[in-house]
């Protein structure tokens, strides 16, 4: 009876091939997050110099921002030290958010006359239209597919209540009469009422879940970004022959 024959096991330059291979794709990640945060901050930085602070913190787009930077930061800080990524629930979160601002501006620009070329102008074009790209490159190149799940629904769904909660408290507390009490006209509660507002809300909303479920769609069709691979293990005995595999 012939003795069954023994596979070669992995040899150790292999493993080491493999760490070399990783320590550089989490390099080339970490500074791709880092670029999303700066493009992020950037934009959130120049339309806080370019107008008034409050006012511009009570617009959705830039607090957006200024939550996409911290995640895309952090995010670039564990790559690179090696440590854990951050939950999907919050990566999918901001990009879901940043996506979402980005796309209405654009859709309720169409057919406007830009703006005369000012900060104001670069401020737009980092959070609207530079911010959403970066993010969406993220997704596609640095972001392991498969990750978002229905679930994370309620809890991306937290972020725009609480967000109008704010606005509308802040526009109660504020005098009548008052600038910018609102931050948009379609929260306006002088002008529509509650009930309204509230409606335009729901909308909001439901439109935001729409584009929710078919972002979570899209990450579970997409390939894997990078060509990423795991080590391969070697059998030690060939199949069919009992024993260890």
């Amino acid at each position: 009876m012939t003795a069954p024959r023994t596979a070669t096991l992995p040899r150790p330059r292999d493993a080491d091939a493999f760490h070399r291979s990783e320590r550089a794709r989490r390099r080339i990640a970490g500074t791709g997050h880092a670029l999303v945060c700066a493009v992020a901050l950037a934009g959130v930085v120049i339309d806080l110099a370019a107008g008034a602070p409050l006012r511009t913190l009570t617009h959705f787009t830039v607090l957006t921002n200024l939550l996409a930077a911290g995640v895309f930061g952090r995010q670039a800080h564990r790559c690179l030290r090696g440590g854990k990524p951050l939950p999907p629930v919050l990566t999918g979160g901001a990009l879901l958010f940043v996506m979402s601002a980005g796309l209405g501006y654009h859709l309720a620009q169409t057919g406007t006359a830009p703006d005369s070329p000012g900060p104001r102008v670069a401020a737009d074009l980092l959070l609207y239209t530079a911010a959403p790209l970066a993010v969406t490159a993220d997704w596609l190149l640095l972001t392991p597919p498969r990750t978002l799940r229905l679930r994370f629904l309620p809890l991306w769904l937290l972020y725009p209540a609480a967000y109008l909660t704010y606005v509308l408290i802040r526009g109660y507390l504020l005098p009548d009469g008052s600038p910018d009490r609102y931050a948009y006209a379609f929260l306006d509660v002088d002008t529509y009422g509650y009930p309204d507002v509230l409606a335009h809300a729901l909308v909001l909303g439901l439109l935001c879940t729409l584009f929710a479920t078919l972002l979570i769609g899209l990450d579970h069709l997409r390939p894997r970004p990078m060509g990423r691979r795991r080590p391969r293990r070697k059998r030690i005995s060939p199949p069919g022959i009992g024993g260890l595999k």
